[in-house]
């Protein structure tokens, strides 16, 4: 802790590559910062903008592998450290459950533990949950997990015959219809202006909306996006829900704002109601689902929402090398367009790394065995399979590289399959640690376990765990890595604690599992780069990259091509070290090279000539505090920006109550003005005897002293004083001030 006195500056040697910590590269069991001071400790310049930024309306623009998740948690952690925020009053919103459960457990680390971080569905899913029986009455409607069969039901009902692909397409479009707010008689109009291409005719789509909702009322059901639609009309039909939410969430983040939908804004502004403590994160250059209706306007427009919102963006990566970086903006210099003309210019904070690596194929396999090849020699050489990710377009060019990967023995995990704690091999091993835990004492396989990495591997060796995996791939080999997972776990916990117990593992696991915090399995990632939103690997392999491909063929709009160069942008900025691009000039063997590199790397891969035309200018990093102007946000009245109170003497943040009213360390010396503390005293006696109440209800002695050592001048000097509410200065104000000014309580008394 500093010393009183000691200064509070930021060392650029403290935050510069080497002192920050990547957005993911982090110690897996850090120390619980000791203060709120040290939780901003390492942030460069711009994170701390947004860490110490505590009431809203906040806007962070951060680029990708700019540490934008490190910086919002350190932003609630430091709030709650500091004081400021109450735990249970923030709601932290984002989109996948992955990125909640990271997001609870740094809070957990950073010892803000009792912030709620959910999706927008969980978060509404509760809060429904909780008041259907006061706003509706009886028990919620059961969710269904998949409505693809509801829609075959509509379509029979209909008559209409579709095929498994269309059932797919028309669920989407039932989909993107419900978080557009689209009711089924405004579908083909909303599609139309949306530049949607429609699976089936327009009036076919909605005759099957419509049934579709028929069958749900019918059979008392409801589906994921009613949750958010049910949730937005009990808050607008019920004020006194609404009231009741307002008065539990006061604060609010919201991570991936460009990713929001109407419908997902809609409810973010009814849980807000006619306040502004919002802080949202975003990039509009990673905008990559516009087809569920996300959209980047209210990332965009945020600033004409809320002129004086402060801004800050973060363009410092620390995630890539400057060649991967280089690819990367060389991307999206050509990009036209709105979220084009927003777009963040990165400036890698990382040593140089190798060249991105371009490599064509004659087809589609020899594509796979050719990057299943480098692969077997990455792992050979030391690089971590967990370390390595094939990313592809679509999830039908999975299958070929699975098959290329076993081939060569090389382990894989897909991603979006079952969720680590799920497994049902992980389950059982929690249960058997769990046990062992209780009645180790009595159990022979614990016979010769000296320390807790000996213990687990003992007890999980009667699970299946062995010291070298198993040949081959599939089902036996997936187990093994899940296994292993928890064996790697517990020794990294072991060394981060040294004298743990099993019965501390198992604890640790179980708030792993609450949170989602799941350990790394080792094995070769594959995933769509739709899935690959929000990771990150040393090695990035991106195949395919081929015209019809990427961007891909049903792209035909200037909005969906360029949102296919987005979606390679955000393929080629999940590699830290090394990327390798490829793609093949025709699918099967012996057919037909027709096949050209995608437009995308024309004029940045090697031989591929310049590309003429205009580029859009990047931004660069910084803040932009808020403004307001004539008519708009300077003509209505803000209220007091209450951000971190730090001690007037020696600047350390204070969290005591009583030193938070003081603005200064209990033990740092007063400048109190005794005389006119000694006439607030006298004057609040008389209050108290006239309202029959304690004195301390109308200011307390710590609020009395902090008016006594700033002897405000005006309303605005007294408003800044911690005690002294917009309630208390309408009623007291005029008198404290006469008193500041001179005054006798006795005079005032008179007066009254």
């Amino acid at each position: 802790m500093r010393a009183c006195g000691q200064p509070t500056h930021l060392s650029p040697t403290t935050w510069q590559h080497g002192g920050v910590t990547a957005a993911t590269h982090s110690t897996l069991f850090p120390q619980v910062p000791d203060s709120a001071d040290a939780v901003l400790d390492g942030l460069d310049p711009e994170q701390r903008e947004v860490a110490t930024a505590l009431r809203g309306p906040v806007c962070v623009l951060a680029g990708a592998g700019t540490g934008k998740t490190r910086a919002i948690t350190h932003r609630i952690a430091y709030g709650v450290r500091a004081g400021v925020l109450q735990p249970s009053s923030v709601l932290a919103v984002t989109f996948t459950n992955r990125a909640a459960g990271e997001m609870r457990g740094r809070l957990r680390q950073l010892g803000a533990g009792g912030v709620q971080a959910r999706t927008f569905h969980s978060a509404a899913l509760r809060q429904l949950q909780y008041f259907w029986p006061k706003a509706i009455g009886g028990s919620l409607p059961r969710l269904v997990d998949r409505k693809i069969q509801l829609v075959a039901d509509a379509a029979a009902a209909c008559r209409i015959r579709l095929d498994r692909g269309e059932l797919r397409d028309v669920t989407a479009e039932i989909e993107w219809s419900k978080v557009t707010q689209t009711v089924p008689a405004d579908y083909a109009l909303a599609a139309a202006e949306a530049g949607r291409e429609a699976p089936r005719h327009p009036a076919e789509i909605a005759q099957l909306y419509s049934a579709y909702e028929d069958i749900k009322r019918g059979r008392g059901v409801i589906d994921f996006e009613d949750v958010l639609l049910l949730t937005v009309a009990v808050l607008q039909d019920r004020q006194d829900v609404a009231a009741q939410v307002r008065a539990q969430y006061q604060h609010f983040v919201v991570d991936e704002y460009q990713d929001v939908s109407p419908l997902q804004q809609r409810l973010l502004e009814l849980w807000l109601g006619d306040r502004d403590d919002l802080c949202v994160v975003g990039d509009a250059s990673q905008t990559i689902y516009s087809f569920t209706g996300a959209t980047p306007d209210h990332l965009l427009d945020f600033r004409m929402r809320h002129p004086g919102a402060t801004v800050v963006k973060l363009v410092r990566d620390y995630r890539s090398t400057p060649q991967v970086v280089h690819l990367a903006n060389g991307l999206l210099a050509q990009a036209r367009g709105r979220a084009a003309e927003h777009r963040l210019e990165l400036v890698s904070q990382r040593p140089a790394g190798p060249e991105p690596a371009y490599t064509e194929y004659t087809d589609e396999p020899a594509e796979a065995e050719g990057a299943a090849r480098r692969i077997r020699e990455l792992i050979d050489s030391g690089v971590p399979a967990a370390e390595i990710a094939i990313l592809f377009r679509t999830n039908s060019q999975s299958e070929t590289y699975e098959q290329a990967l076993a081939d060569v023995g090389v382990p894989y995990q897909l991603r979006g399959a079952e969720r680590f704690f799920d497994r049902p091999e992980v389950r059982k091993a929690n249960s058997s640690l769990r046990a062992a835990a209780r009645f180790g004492g009595n159990d022979s396989l614990l016979d010769d376990a000296v320390d807790l990495p000996s213990q687990v591997r003992a007890v999980l060796s009667g699970e299946g765990w062995t010291s070298q995996p198993p040949a081959g791939s599939g089902a036996v080999r997936e187990r093994w890595e899940s296994l292993a997972a928890l064996v790697n776990l517990a020794r990294d916990f072991a060394a981060a604690s040294p004298g743990a117990t099993l019965g501390d593992l198992v604890a640790e696991l179980d708030e792993r599992a609450n949170a989602q915090h799941a350990p790394t399995v080792q094995g070769v990632t594959l995933a769509s780069l739709h899935s690959a939103k929000g990771l990150e690997w040393d090695v990035v392999f991106l195949v395919g990259v081929a015209e019809g491909m990427m961007p891909i063929a049903y792209a035909k709009t200037d909005e969906q091509i360029e949102e296919e160069r987005r979606l390679l942008y955000v393929g080629v900025t999940r590699a830290r070290e090394r990327l390798h691009l490829s793609w093949s000039l025709a699918r099967a063997p012996g057919g037909r090279p027709s096949r050209r590199p995608s437009r995308f790397l024309r004029g940045l891969r090697p031989g591929s000539g310049a590309v003429g035309g205009p580029t859009t200018a990047g931004g660069s990093g910084g803040v932009e505090r808020g403004f307001g102007s004539v008519g708009t946000a300077a003509a209505v009245p803000r209220r007091t920006q209450r951000t971190p109170a730090r001690c007037r003497v020696c600047g350390r943040t204070l969290t005591d109550a009583g030193e938070m009213k003081l603005m200064r360390c209990e033990g740092c010396p007063s400048d109190m003005d005794e005389g006119v503390y000694a006439r607030l005293r006298e004057w609040r006696a008389i209050q108290a005897g006239r309202s029959g109440q304690p004195a301390f209800c109308v200011f307390t002695d710590k609020t009395l002293m902090a008016i006594a050592e700033s002897v405000p001048d005006d309303e605005r000097e007294l408003a800044r004083i911690p005690g002294v509410g917009a309630r208390k200065l309408n009623r007291y104000g005029a008198e404290v001030l006469a008193i500041c000014a001179g005054r006798s309580a006795e005079g005032l008394d008179e007066d009254g």
